[in-house]
């Protein structure tokens, strides 16, 4: 009998744009594009794979799976699954490290790029009519800003912040890193010297809403902030009134604390802030990579040999 394999949410990896044959080689596969909370156990009861995005796998969920013998994460992120409970259990967790490091230090560099080149505001005016009706050859309604010279100052130095850095010096940019072993001193002289902060760093107990007021206090009034990271690295409430009183000058976010977000949260209005939905991950080549690298964590499973696990 064939393996059989489910995918609990598979939309957000593939919308309709992507082939999933290499899961449907190794065995027989249920693909749900979303699975609320109330049919996870009824969807996962016959998986001996089950493989999930964001659907978690709690403890209680595991204990009613007696037939499961794998779980593929397919992110880097795995704290939806409890790994502990799972190993209990022999069952291994894996993950698909390093599949969008490019993509997002992409993202986090077009970020920036919309904050000081306000290209996207521009060209809306531009479709709005202004430039027809404009007295003069050209207008701007801010000045943009020359990144050449600037500091970059990067919260993490793995492979994403990494990636980042080499892009900023490839636009003339000084890059420095505050990294987990300088200590806060380092990083308040980080902050405190830098023209652009990025986050960089995974989200943990000490790194949790390690932009907050005391922080935001270090940063140049001049200052942009950059996350691509994870949405509780920053304290929200602070940093939305830091940017509707001009304590720092941008904000360019491509995730949140609650994803999707309240409609209270107070960064939807914030005045200088740029949000995308948490989309740095997904470009056409970082989601291939991780349908490739997912597909093999599983084949090596069924083969004997288990890669990337993270328990």
């Amino acid at each position: 009998m064939p393996n059989q394999i489910v995918i609990l949410d598979s939309y957000t990896l593939n919308p309709g744009d992507m082939s999933l044959a290499p899961f449907e080689r190794l065995g027989s596969v249920t693909f749900y594009d979303r699975t609320p909370a109330s049919k996870i156990v009824e969807r996962s009861r016959d998986a001996d794979i089950l493989l999930t995005n964001k659907t978690p796998l709690s403890r209680e969920t595991l204990a009613a799976l007696p037939k499961l013998k794998y779980i593929g994460v397919l992110a880097t992120g795995y704290n939806i699954v409890d790994t502990k409970a799972a190993k209990e259990r022999n069952i291994p967790v894996t993950n698909v490290p390093e599949y969008s490091t490019l993509s997002v230090a992409q993202h986090a560099i077009s970020l920036l790029l919309e904050i000081t080149q306000q290209t996207g505001h521009l060209s809306k005016t531009v479709n709005q009519g202004r430039w027809v009706s404009c007295s003069d050859f050209s207008y701007w309604d801010k000045s943009s800003t020359e990144l050449a010279g600037k500091t970059l100052g990067i919260i993490g130095a793995g492979k994403i912040g990494k990636a980042t850095a080499k892009i900023a010096e490839a636009l003339g940019m000084h890059v420095q890193f505050a990294t987990r072993t300088g200590g806060v001193k380092e990083l308040e002289a980080v902050m405190q010297t830098s023209d652009v902060i990025s986050l960089n760093c995974p989200l943990t107990s000490s790194t949790k809403e390690i932009i907050c007021e005391k922080t935001i206090s270090w940063m140049k009034p001049t200052a942009i902030l950059i996350n691509t990271s994870r949405g509780g690295l920053i304290q929200e409430s602070d940093l939305a009134r830091a940017l509707n009183s001009n304590r720092i000058a941008a904000a360019g976010l491509d995730v949140l604390s609650t994803e999707p977000p309240s409609e209270n949260n107070p960064l939807l209005k914030a005045k200088n802030c740029i949000i995308t939905p948490h989309v740095a991950w997904a470009s056409t080549e970082a989601r291939q990579r991780l349908i490739k690298i997912a597909a093999t964590n599983v084949e090596s499973f069924i083969k004997g040999t288990v890669v990337n696990q993270v328990n």
